[in-house]
């Protein structure tokens, strides 16, 4: 398969036609035309239904386009990565981060180091977000993202743990196992009136806390006064570990992973500022993450 055409094949899909494709691309309409033409003979499979006025994806050549597309956006990403190493991008983000998600605020850090004329415009919320009516050129969300109708890039994972006081497991002892947890007294994260239910080791736990809040911060405290155990994500408490003023209950039965990712509109309409904000969120995230859950 040659990856030329398949680049032209992607152009005419984005372009909307065989000419607008010609002009960004430079190369003539007959031989754009005649590129793709050959990689639907060489692939065995019709990719464009043509007419006189439209151009129409088929199954094929839809599920070419979403591959081909995403290899097509890293390498332009690259590129525009590259370029901002040479001059000085200058403008404003609006980002979207979730409340307490600490690891972002020294990538965000390091960026506005890198490029010191951008300005950051941070609006942190865990609601579902609309783009255009907040405002916003990319968000953070943390776990399932199914219900946002916009593009998603997974960065990395991790997963919460479960901590006391060394103090608090000597006055109460430890759980051997996590139905043990109903004789000890907990905190959890929870909204409203919503039960409460840790998935340990696979298994679901009903737990009733004698406090909820849906903040992690309170819960920390709480824990930290030996009041309680506590679910907290990893970062938030891996300082507290490595001085053993915290330690982990049950680490063995270990929670379900949370996804992190970053959600934007559309890969089309992605100002140059963003698309070098991505890359560079790609390229750290996962370093960043790893540097503050490690105990």
């Amino acid at each position: 398969m040659d990856l030329n055409s398949v680049e032209l094949f992607v152009r005419v899909v984005q372009k909307g036609s065989f000419s607008a494709a010609s002009r960004h691309t430079g190369v003539p309409v007959a031989t754009v035309s005649r590129r793709v033409s050959e990689l639907e003979r060489s692939l065995d499979v019709r990719l464009l239904e043509r007419s006189t006025r439209h151009l129409r994806l088929t199954g094929a050549g839809s599920t070419l386009y979403d591959f081909a597309s995403r290899g097509l956006q890293e390498m332009d990403a690259g590129v525009l990565a590259l370029q901002s190493r040479e001059s000085e991008l200058r403008g404003a983000l609006r980002l979207s981060l979730p409340p307490n998600f600490e690891p972002w605020w020294d990538l965000l850090k390091d960026f506005k180091a890198k490029f010191p004329l951008i300005e950051l415009n941070v609006y942190t919320t865990e609601r579902k977000i609309d783009f255009i009516a907040d405002g916003i050129d990319v968000a953070l969300r943390i776990g399932d993202v199914m219900n946002f109708s916009a593009v998603a890039r997974e960065l990395m994972s991790y997963r919460h743990v479960l901590v006391a006081t060394p103090q608090f497991v000597s006055l109460f002892g430890e759980p051997e196992s996590p139905q043990d947890l109903s004789s000890f007294p907990c905190a959890a994260w929870s909204q409203k009136d919503d039960p409460v239910e840790w998935i340990l080791g696979g298994e679901t736990i009903s737990i009733q806390p004698f406090i909820t809040a849906n903040d992690y911060p309170h819960m920390r405290y709480l824990a930290l006064q030996n009041l309680c155990i506590t679910e907290q994500p990893p970062f938030m408490v891996s300082e507290h570990i490595a001085k053993n003023r915290l330690v982990q209950i049950l680490p063995e039965y270990e929670f379900p992973e949370y996804s992190v990712s970053l959600l934007y509109p559309s890969r089309h309409q992605l100002s140059r500022i963003a698309r070098v904000y991505i890359d560079f969120c790609v390229a750290n995230a996962g370093s960043f993450l790893r540097s503050q859950i490690e105990f």
